[in-house]
C-alpha cells in the first residue's frame, strides 16, 4: 500500500487515500485503468461517453469486481440518454459523477438524491460559481495546459481565481504529473490534482505501446491546439494528420465528419434521432454553427483510431502540454506512490524562512 499522503477536503469527500484524480478520458479510462488507480488510493473515473448504457453497467460492475475502493463515472451532460446513465450509476452505487460540461441543475439534483457526489469540470470562474450555487460537491478546474478541449487561461491564473470564488473543494487540472505539482496545487488552495495524460502513460492504460511511444517521444513543441477537428480549441500531439486537417477545405472536413458520425452512432448505440437531438443541444449550449456541430462528430472516432486501434497516422492523440515532461510508463501504484513521496520531499526541501525586521 502507498505510504500515507496529505489529507484534504477531496480525500475526505470522496473517501480516497490520496488527493489525486484520474480523468475520464474517452477510449482510455476503462475498467482496467480505473480499478488500478482506485487500488493505488487515488480516484479513478470511468469514461462513459463512448459506451452504450448496457456497456456502462457492465464496466461499472467490472471495476467493482476488481476493487473495493471508491471510483467515479464521467458523463456527457448534453447526451440524450444522460438520465438513463444517471439511473445506472445510482443503481450500481457509483461514488462520484464527473462531467466534461456542467450538468443541468435538475440532473445534478437527481444524482445527489441518489447519493452520488457531483464534480463538474469547468474552464472559467463564472462556471464554477454557477455549479457551486446549484449544489456541486466539488469542482474540477482545467487550465489551458490540459489536453483535449481546452481554454486559453493557464492553470496558475485560473486556479486561484476559482479557489477564491467558491467555498467547495477545487481540484486542479492542466499541467500536473508529479509530486511537486501536487504541492503547488495545494499551496494555491486546491484540494487535489487531476491528471489525464500522465495516467494515459501508465502500464494499466490500454493505449497501444506504439502510441504510448509517440507520446513519450514528444517535446512541448510537438503539442499544439487546433480548431479543425470539431470547431473548438483542442490540444493534441502535432502529427501529419493534424496538419492535413488544417489544410483541408470545408467540404472535405464535413464529408469526413458525417462519415464519423455514422461510425460513432454504431459504436455508442446512439440512434440517428438521438444524435440529432444531441447536436441541437450542443449547438444551443455552445452557440455553434451547424458546420461545427457536424465537425464535432470527428472527435470520438478519430481518437479511437489512435488510442484503441493503434494507428496514430489516421487518428488523433489528445494531449496535455505535460506530455513533453513525461519519460516513463509506470504502474498506477508506482506513479501514485512516487507522487506522494515527491510531495513530502518537496515540502521538506522548501527551505524557506522569513527574517523579521526590527521595529524602528
Amino acid at each position: 500500500m502507498t505510504a500515507p499522503g496529505p489529507h484534504t477536503a477531496l480525500t475526505r469527500l470522496a473517501g480516497v487515500r490520496h488527493p489525486i484524480v484520474q480523468t475520464g478520458m474517452g477510449w482510455v479510462a476503462g475498467p482496467r485503468l480505473v480499478s488500478a488507480v482506485a487500488n493505488a488510493g487515488a480516484l479513478g473515473v470511468l469514461a462513459s461517453a463512448t459506451m452504450t448504457p448496457e456497456r456502462l453497467r457492465a464496466a461499472v460492475r467490472e471495476v467493482r469486481s476488481r476493487t473495493e475502493e471508491p471510483f467515479g463515472v464521467n458523463l456527457r451532460a448534453d447526451a440524450g440518454d444522460a438520465r438513463e446513465r444517471v439511473r445506472i450509476m445510482v443503481e450500481e452505487g457509483v461514488r462520484v459523477a464527473s462531467f466534461a460540461l456542467a450538468p443541468s441543475k435538475d440532473l445534478m439534483a437527481e444524482l445527489k438524491d441518489g447519493g452520488v457526489l457531483v464534480i463538474p469540470s469547468v474552464g472559467a470562474r463564472r462556471h464554477a460559481e454557477k455549479v457551486a450555487a446549484w449544489g456541486a460537491d466539488a469542482v474540477l478546474v482545467q487550465g489551458g495546459e490540459g489536453g483535449g478541449h481546452t481554454g486559453d487561461v493557464a492553470t496558475t491564473v485560473l486556479l486561484p481565481q476559482v479557489v477564491d470564488a467558491v467555498d467547495i473543494p477545487v481540484i486542479a487540472a492542466g499541467g500536473f504529473h508529479d509530486g511537486r505539482g501536487l504541492v503547488a496545487a495545494l499551496a494555491y488552495g486546491a484540494a487535489g490534482v487531476a491528471m489525464g495524460t500522465r495516467f494515459l502513460l501508465t502500464a494499466e492504460s490500454t493505449v497501444p505501446d506504439a502510441v504510448k511511444a509517440r507520446y513519450l517521444a514528444a517535446t512541448t513543441k510537438d503539442i499544439t491546439v487546433t480548431t479543425r477537428v470539431d470547431g473548438l480549441p483542442h490540444r493534441m500531439l502535432r502529427t501529419d494528420l493534424v496538419a492535413a486537417l488544417e489544410r483541408a477545405g470545408p467540404l472535405r472536413s464535413l464529408t469526413r465528419a458525417v462519415r464519423h458520425a455514422a461510425a460513432f452512432r454504431r459504436v455508442s448505440g446512439t440512434t440517428w434521432p438521438q444524435l440529432i437531438r444531441d447536436g441541437l443541444a450542443m449547438k444551443h449550449g455552445k452557440d455553434l454553427t451547424w458546420s461545427q456541430v457536424l465537425l464535432a462528430a470527428n472527435t470520438p472516432m478519430m481518437l479511437k483510431s489512435a488510442l484503441v486501434d493503434g494507428d496514430p497516422d489516421q487518428g488523433l492523440m489528445a494531449s496535455g502540454q505535460v506530455a513533453g515532461l513525461i519519460g516513463d510508463v509506470p504502474t498506477c501504484a508506482e506513479l501514485v506512490g512516487r507522487m506522494v513521496r515527491e510531495a513530502k520531499e518537496t515540502v521538506r526541501g522548501l527551505g524557506v524562512g522569513w527574517t523579521e525586521e526590527a521595529a524602528g
